[in-house]
């Protein structure tokens, strides 16, 4: 079947449509992934573009007897620790601190609630095993204005001599014992808000080295989220609007279609309706008794060109000529051309016919070939040419 300009319009609109859809996808997916993965960075600085302010605190044992000592260097891309642990305490301590600031520059509370991760960069001279720290404010146990009221929670991480990658689960954390036991609270309360965070912290741990002064350097530190409800929430509007696509290019190719298949019996109507012409201009008996033939016996699935040769007594190249002659074809094509001529009209004035008992009730013994003679004809499906025949018929109608 030979694809007419109505159909080239639709396959027009169908790559429109899709390349459309595609960018659309293109861009609602990316929107999607960065709403899904959120970070923000500390370190590097760059006073425009991170929300999350800070500054740099030191705490050591010295504040509590010890001699241990700590220095910070924060030149805006690097977190450099220079400590000293010295066993003068019992258990000697010193760390770097990174306190949040509000928007007028004076310490308050920053809501971590979107992540779960801290990633940074470290490296350590000697190596050492340190302690990170997050302080958050316990709403049974913490005082805005005591800092030793503030919930610690921990996590160790082992800090070697070249540059390496840390991921730290900062929902994961764990409190020390003595926490709830100072402030009275029960072990068994493992949760921490991180919508009230009032800094973090690098330090030692016990296994950090006594006596030796110990550089730690960090960078590329940047907290990292996920909420999986933005692609979710894509994907949602991905297969909405896909399913609405295929509908209307379902509908628009239903549309196209039946104007193709209109198309194509007017133009078959009068190759169909040859006998009628050959009768009017041709009385010769042979002529007149093929075609009558045909036309009387086409629902036949026994008829053949030897059926006709036997009961007609007419030599089948004869018979041949005449059809060739007389309508431009072939025996077997104009017998399926008759068939499928009175199947499309089976198709349209009955809704409910099942589309076997219409090819039973042409001549065709064998569903999928009239399925596959029908598409070949007419474009489409004897099924969808029965279920679009409304549309057909009103195109009809109003043309």
């Amino acid at each position: 079947m030979v694809t007419t300009e109505s159909m080239f319009g639709y396959h027009k609109k169908v790559i429109y449509s899709l390349t459309a859809y595609a960018i659309f996808a293109v861009i609602l997916v990316a929107i999607a992934y960065h709403q899904s993965f959120p970070e923000e960075s500390l370190l590097p600085r760059a006073a425009e573009e991170n929300k999350l302010k800070w500054k740099s605190l030191t705490y050591d044992d010295s504040q509590e007897g010890g001699a241990s000592t700590i220095s910070v260097i924060d030149d805006g891309f690097s977190y450099t620790l220079s400590m000293l642990l010295n066993e003068q305490k019992d258990y000697p301590f010193a760390m770097g601190e990174m306190l949040f600031l509000n928007s007028q520059g004076q310490p308050g509370l920053v809501d971590l609630s979107a992540f779960d991760t801290l990633s940074f960069m470290a490296k350590c001279s000697p190596e050492s095993t340190l302690t990170f720290s997050l302080f958050t404010l316990d709403k049974n146990a913490s005082k805005i204005d005591d800092a030793r009221s503030d919930r610690i929670s921990t996590r160790y991480f082992h800090c070697k001599s070249e540059w390496q990658r840390y991921d730290i689960d900062i929902t994961r954390l764990e409190t020390p014992e003595w926490w709830y036991k100072w402030y009275n609270q029960a072990l068994s309360e493992q949760e921490y808000s991180l919508a009230r965070v009032k800094k973090i912290s690098f330090g030692s741990s016990i296994q950090s080295p006594l006596n030796v002064q110990s550089t730690i350097s960090i960078r590329e530190i940047v907290f990292n989220g996920k909420d999986w409800s933005y692609l979710y929430t894509c994907a949602a509007i991905l297969l909405a609007s896909g399913a609405m696509l295929v509908a209307w290019l379902f509908k628009a190719h239903s549309k196209y279609l039946m104007k193709e298949v209109k198309n194509k019996l007017q133009k078959d109507r009068p190759l169909i309706d040859c006998e009628h012409l050959s009768l009017e201009s041709h009385r010769d008996k042979d002529k007149t008794a093929i075609l009558k033939f045909l036309a009387k016996e086409y629902a036949n699935p026994g008829l053949n060109l030897e059926f006709i040769v036997r009961a007609l007594g007419i030599n089948r190249n004869k018979i041949n000529d005449i059809l060739k002659s007389e309508c431009g074809y072939t025996f077997s094509t104009y017998l399926n051309k008759l068939r499928l001529n009175e199947a499309a009209r089976l198709l349209t004035e009955n809704k409910d016919a099942n589309v076997s008992e219409i090819a039973y009730s042409v001549g065709y013994k064998n569903v999928p070939y009239f399925n596959k003679l029908f598409k070949n004809e007419y474009g489409c499906s004897p099924g969808m040419f029965q279920h679009g025949s409304d549309h057909f018929h009103a195109k009809t109608a109003s043309g």
